[in-house]
Order: C-alpha cells, then sequence, then structure tokens
C-alpha cells in the first residue's frame, strides 16, 4: 500500500481542476464551488488514501481504513487552521499589525444529504458521492475513480511518427479513456518559456487530435505537444492528467525503408487469415556497444543508433503492418515495458515477454486480442531443459561423447518462448505460437542444431498435452542459412550424421548423429530471402516463419524492401531502418 502512495499522488492535477464545479444544495444547506476528493480504499489492505487540494496545496492523507471518521476530520481541520495561521503571520510581517488567531475550520462528511457519524470507520464513511465540507469549500467524494497510475510522453518525438503515451490506469479501461492532444503555437514554441516543463499559458495550444495516438505532421516540428487525458470506465471518470512533451517536435528521415511495405498491410486480415510478422529489433544493448559504432555498424550515423530514434522508427513500422502475431526478437526488457507494449496496446495487442537469462533483452509475442486469447505460456531456457527434461535425456547422452561441444551448449542461456493461443472466432480451435533466437556464433552450426532438436521436442511436448491437433507456428532469428542443419531439419524433418553443421566449430567439437524432428516436414512461409539481415561484413537469410502445411496455407508475403531500399546508407541499420535485421511478414490462412 505504502509503495502506491507515490505515484498516486503525483498523478494528481492541479487542485483537481478536472472536477466539475456545482452548488451543494441538497446537502445541510451549502453551497459554494464543488472539487474532487479522490479515495482509494481497496478490501484487505490496511490503509487507505485520501487527496484532494486544499487552498492551492495537495493533501495527501493515508489513515487505517479501522480509524474512526472523526480522527481524520479533525486533522483536515487542523491543517486548515495552521494554514490560515501561516498566512496571517505572513500578512503581520508585512503589515506590522497584530492579527486574531485563525477559527477552527467547519470539516464535515456528508452522504445522501445526511451528516456522516465520527464514530463510523473510514473504510465505510468514505462513500462514492459523498461530499466534504471543509470551511466553504466542498468536494465530490470519488471513491476507486479510474486513475492513471503511469502517464508519461515518450522523450523523441518525429513528424510522421506515431506518438504512443505510456499509461497505465487503475480501475479504468485504456480502451474508455478521453484524449485531447494540443500542439504549441509558434508564439509560445520560440518564446524562452517553452523551453521549460510547465504548460504554456492558457490560448498558447492548438487542438490536434483525439485519438489514443496522435501523429505529428511536418507543420508540427519545432512545437511541442501536450495531451489531456481522462481516464474512464464506462461512465465514470477520474482527475484528468496534463502531459507536455520534454521536448519538440524534430524532422523525421523521410521515406523508410517500410514504407513501401506498408502498402500491402493498410489493413488488418480478414478472418480466417492471420498476418504474421517475425522481427530482430536489434537490442540496444548491443547497438551501443564500441564493437558496434566502430565494427559492425560505422557507416551508420550515431544519432540513428540510439534508441529513443530508433523506437520511433519500430512502433511506426509495427503499426503499418496491422499484424495479428508479432514475434520479436532481442527485445530489451525496458523497451517491452515503456515503449513497445503501450504502442501495440493502443493499436489492439496484447504481449507476453520472455527474458534471455544472463541478458537485458529476451523475446516478446504480441497477439491480437480482438482475435486471440491467450491460454498458456511454455517458456523454457534450452540448456536447462536438455540437462533436466528427461524427454532429452537420449540426446543429452549422445552429446557426452564430445565434452567441449556439451558444455559449450549447457552454457548458452539460449530461451524459447511458447504462447497457446485460442481463436476468439471459432472458440476451441488452438495455435502454438513459437519464438526463438539461436546461438549466434558463425561457427555453432553444430549448437544450434541441438538447440533446436530440444525445441521441437518441447513444443510437441506442449501441443500433446495441452493442444492437441493445434498446429504450429514458430518464428524466430535462428542464426542459420537455408542450407545449415536447423533449416534442413525443420524443412525434411531429420538431419544426417554427414551434415557439414556437426563440425562446424573444429573437430574438437565435433559430435556427429542423426537427428529426428518431432515435427513432419514445415515450410518457410516467406520462402527463402536473399537476406533478411544485412551489414557491411555479411548479408544472408537467418530469419524464418516456419507453419505446419498441412493446416495452414500461404496468403500472402508481403515483399521485402528493394536491394536499393537496403543499401541507400550502404547497409542496415541506418536513418532509415532501425535494425540490421529485415521483418518477415506474410499472411497464412489457418484451416481447421
Amino acid at each position: 500500500m505504502l509503495k502506491r502512495l507515490p505515484a498516486v499522488c503525483a498523478l494528481l492535477p492541479r487542485c483537481l481542476a478536472s472536477a466539475t464545479p456545482r452548488t451543494l444544495s441538497s446537502d445541510r444547506g451549502l453551497a459554494g464551488r464543488m472539487e474532487a476528493a479522490v479515495v482509494r480504499c481497496l478490501p484487505g489492505e490496511p490503509k487507505l488514501t485520501i487527496s484532494f487540494c486544499l487552498e492551492d496545496s495537495h493533501k495527501h492523507m493515508l489513515r487505517d481504513q479501522s480509524e474512526a471518521l472523526g480522527k481524520v476530520l479533525s486533522r483536515i481541520s487542523n491543517a486548515v487552521v495552521k494554514s490560515h495561521a501561516k498566512a496571517k503571520k505572513s500578512k503581520k510581517n508585512r503589515d506590522q499589525q497584530p492579527s486574531e488567531a485563525p477559527e477552527p475550520a467547519v470539516v464535515k462528511l456528508f452522504f445522501g444529504g445526511d451528516e456522516v457519524p465520527d464514530t463510523l470507520p473510514n473504510s465505510e464513511a468514505w462513500q462514492d458521492g459523498a461530499v466534504l465540507q471543509v470551511g466553504e469549500v466542498t468536494y465530490s467524494v470519488q471513491r476507486n475513480a479510474p486513475t492513471f497510475t503511469a502517464a508519461e510522453l515518450p522523450q523523441s518525438l518525429m513528424a510522421g511518427f506515431p506518438v504512443c503515451p505510456k499509461l497505465e490506469v487503475e480501475f479504468g479501461n485504456l480502451q474508455d479513456c478521453e484524449f485531447v492532444w494540443f500542439k504549441e503555437n509558434s508564439a509560445s514554441a520560440s518564446s524562452p518559456a517553452a523551453a521549460t516543463d510547465a504548460p504554456a499559458e492558457e490560448g498558447g495550444w492548438t487542438r490536434v487530435g483525439s485519438e489514443r495516438v496522435h501523429v505529428p505532421s511536418n507543420q508540427d516540428v519545432g512545437c511541442r505537444l501536450k495531451l489531456l487525458c481522462t481516464p474512464r470506465d464506462g461512465r465514470r471518470s477520474g482527475p484528468a492528467r496534463e502531459l507536455v512533451s520534454a521536448g519538440a517536435v524534430e524532422a523525421g528521415p523521410g521515406v523508410c525503408t517500410f514504407d513501401n511495405r506498408h502498402a500491402y498491410t493498410s489493413k488488418v486480415a480478414q478472418w480466417p487469415a492471420v498476418r504474421v510478422v517475425s522481427y530482430n529489433i536489434l537490442a540496444d544493448v548491443y547497438a551501443q556497444t564500441d564493437l558496434s559504432k566502430t565494427v559492425l555498424y560505422p557507416y551508420c550515423a550515431p544519432y540513428a543508433l540510439q534508441l529513443d530514434y530508433r523506437q520511433n522508427l519500430i512502433k511506426k513500422e509495427l503499426a503499418g503492418y496491422n499484424a495479428d502475431i508479432v514475434c520479436l526478437q532481442e527485445v530489451d526488457k525496458g523497451v517491452f515495458a515503456d515503449s513497445l507494449t503501450p504502442a501495440l496496446d493502443a493499436y489492439g495487442l496484447d504481449g507476453v515477454f520472455r527474458l534471455k537469462e544472463k541478458q537485458h533483452e529476451g523475446l516478446a509475442t504480441f497477439y491480437r486480442r480482438s482475435k486471440f486469447r491467450l491460454l498458456s505460456r511454455h517458456d523454457v531456457m534450452l540448456s536447462e531443459a536438455l540437462a533436466s527434461d528427461p524427454s532429452h535425456a537420449p540426446l543429452l547422452e549422445r552429446l557426452s561423447a564430445n565434452g567441449d561441444l556439451k558444455d559449450r551448449i549447457l552454457q548458452r542461456s539460449t530461451s524459447l518462448q511458447v504462447s497457446v493461443l485460442e481463436d476468439l472466432v471459432k472458440p476451441g480451435r488452438k495455435v502454438c505460437v513459437a519464438n526463438t533466437h539461436l546461438y549466434w556464433h558463425p561457427k555453432g552450426g553444430n549448437v544450434r542444431l541441438v538447440q533446436m532438436a530440444v525445441a521441437l521436442q518441447h513444443l510437441s511436448q506442449v501441443v500433446r498435452d495441452v493442444a492437441p491437433g493445434a498446429p504450429l507456428l514458430f518464428c524466430g532469428d535462428f542464426n542459420s542459412t537455408p542450407n545449415s542443419g536447423v533449416v534442413q531439419l525443420l524443412s525434411e524433418a531429420a538431419v544426417p550424421r554427414e551434415h557439414a553443421d556437426w563440425s562446424s566449430s573444429g573437430p574438437e567439437e565435433t559430435c556427429c548423429m542423426e537427428l529426428g524432428s518431432t515435427f513432419p516436414p514445415l515450410l518457410s512461409a516467406c520462402g527463402q530471402p536473399a537476406y533478411t539481415n544485412y551489414v557491411g561484413g555479411f548479408h544472408g537469410c537467418l530469419d524464418y516463419i516456419f507453419i505446419q502445411p498441412e493446416s495452414m496455407k500461404v496468403e500472402q508475403v508481403i515483399p521485402l524492401p528493394t536491394h536499393q531500399e537496403v543499401t541507400t546508407y550502404k547497409a542496415l541499420p541506418s536513418v532509415s531502418h532501425p535494425s540490421d535485421h529485415i521483418a518477415l511478414v506474410c499472411d497464412i490462412r489457418w484451416d481447421p
């Protein structure tokens, strides 16, 4: 309870001015302006909070739910007395005239026109719709009103790119909330006051939108944005929040590599078609290393490697695909929580995250909540599964013939994210969505083969035990080219002991064996593009969306950017592309 108080306090608007003033005529003849007193009181919690504005000062009271109402009212009265005494003392110092001692303020609580007894416990006294009288001021009590517990705008704003506020609401529904966007007028934007975080003076803003997501135009460059957002739950509303961007809207990069692709995905796929995206978005923990800046991506402008810049591009790209299932790799933990989740939630997608052990990045799977419901998750770290799950014992025993390779595999933190989704249009119809990012080393083909074998075995168990008959949709950055053992294992359901990948890391880690898949041959839905990864020293196809052809058919593969678009700035990432990988996007028809 205590840890929630600072967040709740910080979220109250200035003097809760969003409350609608009205006169009180039915409660003991009181009259005056009506402001809001927000009360948060939940069963099972020992404390409640009472927040209101008293003479331009915020009051945030944390009280026992079992405490008698009279004690709270007495504390409020004392606060008024102290406030008046302080004001009179200040006036006395100015005028050098003696002043009378302030009289105690009349503080009462009314409900339904009757005064609430002082002996009633707080948990019962502070009801929604009650009226608090403090002297000549009255407050409408809002108990457990919809309240933003988090509300902030992104740091970087660019013309042509969606601005998705991070919002978390308690006792409310984000889909019900109201939004009004303003842009700073040019005169205000050029004034010295515009450099502060304080809202502009009245008349310094022009209304520009009323949706949860706002896309600033080129005419907004140089201007800050303001968002007035009101939390709601159906007809109930709570205190509004006013958010002002820290910086002004900046010019965008112009045409991006994904803009032409969006022409194919302007609308959401119609059931039973499902649009799927698989994309390695390049984790910030890797983009900001000296190796990345000087060796891997020396051609990329430094500002284009900054996370704030790249996130603008990623959010616009993903939003434009209108996908139903999105599997992402190299997702920073903070990016998932603070950027991707707020943005994709606004576009109708819910998501789950799997952090890679010993790392600060991981896997994220998003799904359109109007089409799917998440039934269960079955994520594993592949090395742990290999070492501890009895179903992998035969494979582990064969690996024991080469201790060096076995140790190398068991040291990897590679994870497999598994989500079982149910079709909301046709309840009972399920799909198993897998997402992974296999070991990266160019000479690690043997490691990746074992990792894929473990993944397939785990997936077959999930389908058998949790979703019998459900088709498999397997996405990811497999770090494997089309001639690799991994791709052969998936597409042909078997890999011979003679495959070159078994000796990919040298004779000391060679361990030749035959591997069989637990699934029939899978189909690469996007085929085998010339490349899905294009950097200065390498280009090749590493990313895939595999489906079961018996139950899924490919309806449309969204063309990848042209080679000219990819190489406009030499390679990836660039000012027009946020990652060193290219997203795979396709529409599949899910046949029962």
